[in-house]
């Protein structure tokens, strides 16, 4: 909107017409300018070139149960487009599940102790840190991962692509007494029968032989990760949002946006860990979240990062997680113990607001009071959030949501 400025004779009164540029305020210019100091860059420095024709192939393993060892389970089991490419539950069910969401809740099936991880921005430019327990790393030159020196590329999203289909309970199940070791030597007999297979079936063997250019007795696992990599940085490529259009060209923010804009870089020290054009420092915290289910150290324990470094001092910590399309990703935390976005927000810097200690065993205080003197020591610690601070905060992170892809099939 454009305005000429005309001043009435007597009291102030401002004549408006549509003819000037009206500049912006102050507070959309202080927002811009730490959007952009925080790190964000525009959507098409984060993409990363990818090949037709292994992104066909790529699609095509995606939605294939072939990558499991006793066939019915794929990636697009737990990778669903209404669930933000989450799976909308908890904590994951792998082998033995079936359906969708609470759908596959009540099926049954191999529980995963954590959260399904979304897959926005996977494998963009600078997203080298995997896992919510960082357990797929790279520092540009080598990537740290459960194959040590024998890491199957230097690429980190296709080493964590090698992961799932090797994962007990998650894609492997049955009789696996013989691959119960936690060696490479286990884990390439699980690719050698997925090669196998794939190579085997007239039309994924086809095209994926034209897509490496190998012959099919050439084919490795390496390639079908290669593939999928290929398809992950082409589906979920981030693209640009709101947020984007606001802070690199004309677009606008409605008030409550500006407002929790403002917060998030702010007052709300959000942007302390979730900066960076993925808004995630890629770094480890401890945060008081409740812990859902058995836990990843059993008996409703997680010790998250610990587990990868044994370093005590990366007990209870996880990645800070992106927040691309997060309103869509519902539940939240490493467990999936929290279900709305507010309460979430609330967590980090009013945990005690939600914790009724006198239900928790002895033990499960004691672990929750280690994982509180933790965050004590984190900047969010006396961070004050009114209920109307978070509904602006939840406002502006609806900024960062993700266009529908419909690229995805949900499997039968």
């Amino acid at each position: 909107m454009k305005f000429d400025i005309k001043w009435a004779i007597g009291p102030a009164l401002l004549i408006l017409s549509p003819d000037v540029a009206w500049p912006e305020t102050m507070r959309e210019s202080v927002l811009r300018a730490a959007i952009i100091r925080e790190g964000l860059l525009p959507a098409s420095e984060l993409q990363v070139p990818t090949d037709p024709e292994l992104v066909s192939v790529g699609h095509k393993l995606f939605q294939s149960r072939l990558l499991s060892n006793n066939l019915d389970t794929a990636c697009a089991s737990c990778h669903v487009d209404r669930f933000g490419s989450s799976d909308g539950i908890p904590i994951a069910l792998g082998t033995g599940a079936s359906g969708f969401g609470n759908e596959r809740i009540r099926s049954g099936g191999d529980i995963i102790p954590r959260n399904a991880q979304a897959l926005w921005g996977r494998g963009g430019n600078g997203f080298d840190t995997f896992f919510s327990d960082g357990r797929v790393t790279s520092d540009g030159v080598s990537v740290q991962s459960q194959f040590g020196q024998l890491s199957p590329s230097e690429d980190p999203l296709i080493v964590s692509i090698h992961l799932p289909s090797v994962e007990i309970g998650e894609m492997l199940s049955g009789d696996i007494s013989q691959l119960q070791t936690e060696t490479v030597e286990s884990a390439n007999l699980v690719y050698e029968l997925i090669v196998n297979r794939v190579i085997e079936d007239e039309l994924l063997g086809r095209e994926l032989s034209i897509a490496v250019e190998k012959q099919p007795e050439e084919i490795s696992f390496l390639d079908i990760a290669t593939a999928l990599a290929h398809f992950i940085r082409f589906n979920f490529a981030i693209d640009p949002t709101k947020l984007h259009r606001f802070a690199f060209s004309d677009g606008d923010l409605t008030e409550n946006e500006i407002n929790g804009g403002l917060l998030f870089y702010g007052r709300g020290g959000c942007s302390t860990c979730h900066n960076g054009p993925y808004f995630s420092d890629f770094r480890f915290y401890a945060l008081p979240f409740p812990q859902f289910g058995f836990g990843a150290n059993g008996f409703g324990v997680d010790y998250g990062r610990f587990n990868v470094t044994l370093d005590v001092n990366d007990l209870y910590s996880f990645r800070t997680p992106p927040l691309y399309d997060v309103l869509d990703t519902a539940p939240y935390s490493h467990s999936g113990s929290v279900y709305s976005i507010e309460e979430a927000i609330l967590y980090h810097v009013d945990p005690l607001r939600f914790i009724d200690t006198q239900s928790l065993s002895t033990q499960e205080r004691v672990d929750y009071y280690e994982r509180l003197s933790v965050w004590a020591d984190t900047p969010l610690n006396g961070v004050f959030l009114s209920d109307n601070d978070v509904e602006d905060l939840v406002s502006f992170l609806n900024t960062l949501d993700m266009a529908p892809r419909l690229r995805l099939e949900e499997i039968d």
